[in-house]
């Protein structure tokens, strides 16, 4: 595999500092070189390439622009995409080495059926089929050709989100979901021990949910002061 790897985060306004928390536990946790894009909704609007009204069950800014990564690569390598409201823990190059040819996309293929009707900041909580599958992504670029700008701004949130333009669930690749393991939704067990921490419900950033997670929000603190501590 090239190196570095070329990573693309989920940017929304209102998570910048997790987007930047996020960005230091990558580093800081990696063997290899990196190449860390945040995907912000105005710069892609101004080239060009997002133009879509938001939906009002969109409850993040790059709901739909993480889609465009394929595009982004010109339809070559692999990439990784995650949400900003993650912590890591682990080497990600662990997580680049399972990456698959037999794949158009790789990804933890969670069950999760959320019971609250809303979750941060008053958003939404939509259900539906392979919910959270698309928070953490490799995408295999020359295999999601169909990935167009035009295809992107045109289709529905669950045609993309649901991986209906694959045509074929068997193009899906299996992740441990140890690289995506969902805060306060998934048990505390399988916490201890993840690589990828997943604030999904919203995250210690906010005001009204600084203890999600319970030692686990603490755990992001921890992280935030260590990338923004100062020296002598």
């Amino acid at each position: 595999m090239k190196f570095p790897i070329p990573i693309f985060i989920g940017y929304d306004h209102r998570e910048r500092a997790a987007t930047n928390v996020l960005i230091d536990s990558l580093y800081q946790h990696s063997s290899v070189p990196l190449s860390i894009t945040p995907l912000v909704t105005s710069q892609l609007e101004k080239q060009g390439l997002f133009w879509r009204e938001r939906d009002p069950k969109q409850s993040t800014d790059f709901s739909f622009t993480r889609f465009l990564i394929p595009y982004l690569m010109n339809y070559q390598g692999w990439a990784l995409f995650m949400d900003c409201d993650m912590l890591c823990r682990g080497d990600i190059a662990k997580l680049w080495e399972l990456c698959d040819e037999r794949f158009s996309v790789m990804c933890v293929q969670h069950e999760h059926q959320p019971t609250e009707t809303v979750k941060f900041q008053g958003e939404i909580q939509s259900p539906y089929p392979k919910k959270n599958w698309s928070s953490l992504m490799l995408m295999n670029c020359s295999g999601c050709k169909v990935l167009t700008p035009d295809f992107v701004n045109t289709a529905s949130g669950l045609e993309l989100h649901r991986f209906h333009w694959l045509l074929d669930d068997e193009k899906i690749g299996s992740l441990s979901d140890a690289w995506n393991h969902l805060v306060s939704v998934q048990t505390s067990e399988k916490g201890s021990s993840a690589e990828m921490l997943h604030w999904t419900l919203g995250g210690p950033w906010f005001l009204d949910q600084r203890t999600m997670g319970g030692v686990l929000a603490a755990e992001w603190y921890a992280a935030r002061d260590d990338a923004f501590k100062l020296w002598d």
